[in-house]
């Protein structure tokens, strides 16, 4: 259904509000990947600043960031020291970490790194699998769909075919939160790059059906 043009303040709000919507529906997925790009690339940021002395703000980068990981130092990586990763053993041998610690007070620790291990980025290994996952699948995606303008239908990642790619992170997830075992980082890795691609298959086609929607319904103004 075309709506009639309108004069007027109203109308030209409308107008505007139609040509960011359709604006938005040709390019969700550049500005989807600039998101997850910048999202991905800040807690990489926090240890650069580490170190080279601005403290202040990479501190804010962890602190921004720990709602959305729990930031365990021997569950993630690290830059400019002699090892990219540590155990708690090693942590604690180095006198990183206090001995001892249960799961909550390491995580509650916020532990950043000094000049000797160096920093660590600002969320675990999973977590970087997976923004990173969804990063390079976004992209992977466009080069896929095709350009815009006769983008060629993605076939979508089917229910029971997500459910496979989730099982090796909820094995290697839940087996570690109960102790039966404990994980490693190239495991949380690759578990952390499967679900990542894995919901980018899923979601993202869906995604560009209801774009194409809205371009052959909101009017061009």
């Amino acid at each position: 259904m075309v709506r009639p043009p309108q004069s007027g303040p109203g109308g030209r709000l409308v107008a505007a509000i139609d040509r960011f919507v359709r604006w938005l529906a040709r390019h969700w997925l550049a500005v989807f990947n600039t998101v997850v790009a910048i999202f991905v690339a800040l807690p990489f940021m926090a240890p650069v600043f580490m170190y080279v002395g601005a403290t202040g703000l990479g501190r804010l980068i962890y602190l921004v960031y720990s709602p959305t990981c729990h930031q365990l130092p021997e569950r993630s990586y690290f830059l400019f020291g002699p090892k990219v990763v540590y155990s708690e053993a090693e942590l604690e041998a180095l006198g990183a970490m206090p001995a001892g610690l249960n799961l909550f007070q390491r995580e509650l620790l916020r532990y950043p790194g000094n000049p000797q291990i160096g920093y660590k980025v600002a969320f675990c290994e999973r977590d970087a699998a997976i923004y990173a996952s969804i990063l390079l699948a976004g992209l992977g995606f466009g080069l896929v769909r095709g350009r815009q303008g006769r983008p060629r239908k993605v076939r979508k990642l089917p229910l029971w075919g997500y459910a496979l790619f989730l099982v090796p992170m909820a094995i290697d997830g839940f087996t570690q939160l109960f102790g039966w075992r404990e994980s490693n980082w190239y495991l949380r890795t690759i578990t952390g790059l499967l679900f990542g691609y894995a919901s980018v298959w899923l979601a993202y086609p869906y995604v560009q059906e209801a774009m194409d929607d809205v371009l052959k319904t909101v009017p061009v103004r």
